[in-house]
């Protein structure tokens, strides 16, 4: 569906499964990654919050149809699991959106569209894991939609580098994205770009 136009242009940072228990059999080095990515994403979160762009956290709810956010922020940080450092780095503010998807794609059965649309976004800064699944989903969505896509390169991991690199090109060359990294992102110019 293509996006609506409107007078307010605004962009969304979009956090994609880091909320995460990563408890999976090989998950250790996409563990490593994600520690090393957290504090880099956590630095774009604050000065995305200064800049007025909303946040809005997009979580797998692993097949627990009976649970919620909340429980999954819980459970991730109290419990002895592989993600426990990257959920306690990058956990969520009061003010802070989220949406629970039960596929790879942030789009897919959710309430991103209505959420996006509400918050009258044009301007999506993709972030996360992992660059060579839930992210590309979701990029690939945005992308049909229509959706102006950044995707910063240090705050995207995947289960290996080469697959994160290579992600990045597919998504960089095909779907037109940004991938500055969030150091070099200019956010109060992304936000106000028409």
């Amino acid at each position: 569906m293509p996006r609506k136009q409107s007078r307010a242009t605004q962009t969304a940072l979009l956090l994609i499964d880091v909320i995460n228990d990563m408890d999976f059999k090989g998950s250790g080095p996409l563990v490593k990654q994600a520690e090393a990515m957290a504090p880099r994403l956590r630095a774009l979160k604050q000065r995305a919050t200064r800049a007025g762009i909303p946040v809005v956290y997009i979580n797998d709810n692993f097949g627990q149809w009976r649970s919620d956010f909340r429980t999954l922020v819980d459970h991730c940080l109290h419990d002895d699991v592989p993600g426990r450092t990257v959920a306690s780095i990058l956990q969520p503010d009061p003010d802070d959106y989220f949406v629970l998807k039960p596929k790879n794609s942030a789009f897919y059965d959710t309430t991103l569209d209505t959420l996006l649309d509400s918050l009258g976004a044009e301007r999506l800064i993709l972030t996360g894991i992992a660059g060579n699944n839930c992210i590309l989903f979701s990029a690939n969505d945005a992308y049909m939609r229509e959706f102006d896509l950044f995707i910063p390169s240090d705050c995207v991991v995947s289960n290996t580098k080469k697959e994160n690199s290579y992600a990045l090109r597919q998504m960089k060359k095909i779907l037109k994205a940004n991938v500055t990294p969030s150091t070099r992102l200019r956010l109060g110019r992304i936000r106000g770009r028409a």
